[in-house]
């Protein structure tokens, strides 16, 4: 006998594993994302760690603060604001 079969006869006298109940498979996305797309651009370094610091000395979260320059934005233009944050 091989040293392999030993080990599939020892996987198969063990018993099966149970299977979960009813556990919904990830979808790679946090619930918060699900129905979420993601909306960005390219902007300078400085920019960046600018509105980073910002996010720090306010308490909030840059995606935050980008919600916030949005709703601006679409208020600027006459439109109604989302107020996702």
């Amino acid at each position: 006998m091989s040293r392999f079969s030993a080990i599939r006869t020892e996987r198969s006298k063990a018993e099966p594993a149970p299977e979960p109940a009813d556990v919904p498979a990830p979808s790679g996305r946090t619930p918060a994302r699900i129905g979420k797309k993601a909306v960005g651009g390219y902007f300078s370094p400085q920019l960046s760690q600018a509105l980073n610091i910002l996010a720090l000395e306010q308490s909030t979260t840059l995606q935050g603060l980008l919600g916030e320059a949005i709703d601006d934005l679409m208020r600027k233009y006459g439109k109604h604001p989302f107020g996702e944050r």
